[in-house]
């Protein structure tokens, strides 16, 4: 594991007064945009001062530099562990790569990609995204995460004076909406499936906590228990919020991606694709998939 010793100053904004806390913190082989833009999260927007988001309930904006990215926040900050476990700066990535298989197209994919990192995200934010980007494409899913932040979600002060974000809802805050209020930020017959897993949260039936003292197949089957959650939305879930290193979703892309890259003379089932996943990319599959997934996206033109 890297350490993550970082370099934390004060300043202070014009009126009405706030304070903001600055970090820097080390970064190497940390592509941020990358990172943000593949696919995982989707409360993230690049604004003229950087990136901006809203980690659970603190509003963050972030500037790649050389070796480090830098970050700002609501000061004062004693403790910035909230960010960079959810960046994942400690993760030395060089570790993950060196499990790769080392065919050419597996190390091609990493060659175009290199720097992207997976992020740890809160669960119930992951869940209820994942489950709302069903047959969606990113900035559709960007586009619902925003309209339910915006109408539903507890407002957090920003960086600028008198600005405030807005957290995404919890599953408490969700349960108590009525469909048509969900259906009303464009999530169509997602809306049912969002509202049944928000009160499978809220009502204690499913434990997002619990999960993290699962195996990942139990906590797979757990997730699978919900209407709208198959076996793509949960492995996105149990790699993005949990860790679980050999979760490998497979979209649309992703079978692509296996299709060209491993299976070019033949079309196998989607159970021959999965079973192949997990036994051919090895202890971090998970990571694998994303840089398959991201590269294919970006050599057809789906991102610069």
């Amino acid at each position: 594991m890297q350490k993550s010793a970082v370099i934390v100053r004060s300043t202070s904004t014009p009126a009405p007064p706030s304070v903001l806390a600055e970090i820097e913190i080390p970064a190497l082989d940390y592509d941020l945009e990358a990172t943000l833009m593949s696919g995982q999260a989707f409360g993230w927007r690049k604004g003229d001062r950087g990136w901006e988001g809203v980690i659970g309930d603190r509003w963050v904006r972030l500037n790649p530099a050389p070796g480090r990215i830098r970050a700002c926040a609501l000061g004062p900050q004693s403790d910035w562990r909230w960010l960079t476990h959810y960046l994942q700066t400690d993760v030395r990535l060089a570790d993950i790569l060196k499990t790769f298989p080392k065919d050419p197209a597996m190390q091609e994919s990493v060659r175009e990609c290199a720097g992207l990192r997976l992020l740890r995200q809160d669960p119930w934010e992951a869940l209820a995204s994942f489950i709302l980007s069903s047959t969606k494409q990113i900035a559709q899913i960007q586009q619902i995460c925003a309209l339910l932040r915006d109408r539903f979600g507890a407002a957090t002060a920003c960086g600028e004076a008198g600005a405030t974000g807005r957290a995404f809802p919890a599953a408490d805050r969700i349960a108590k909406l009525s469909e048509r209020e969900l259906r009303d930020c464009k999530m169509g017959f997602r809306a049912p499936n969002l509202l049944g897993a928000a009160r499978a949260v809220s009502d204690g039936k499913l434990s997002l906590e619990g999960l993290r003292e699962r195996t990942v197949d139990e906590a797979r089957e757990a997730l699978l228990g919900l209407r709208g959650v198959g076996p793509k939305i949960a492995n996105c879930v149990l790699l993005f919020a949990y860790g679980f290193p050999t979760a490998f979703p497979i979209d649309v892309w992703v079978r692509r991606a296996l299709h060209e890259l491993y299976f070019p003379k033949r079309r196998p089932t989607d159970a021959r694709i999965d079973a192949f996943a997990r036994t051919y990319f090895g202890p971090n599959a998970g990571y694998a998939q994303q840089y398959l997934f991201h590269s294919i996206r970006r050599r057809e033109g789906r991102i610069r």
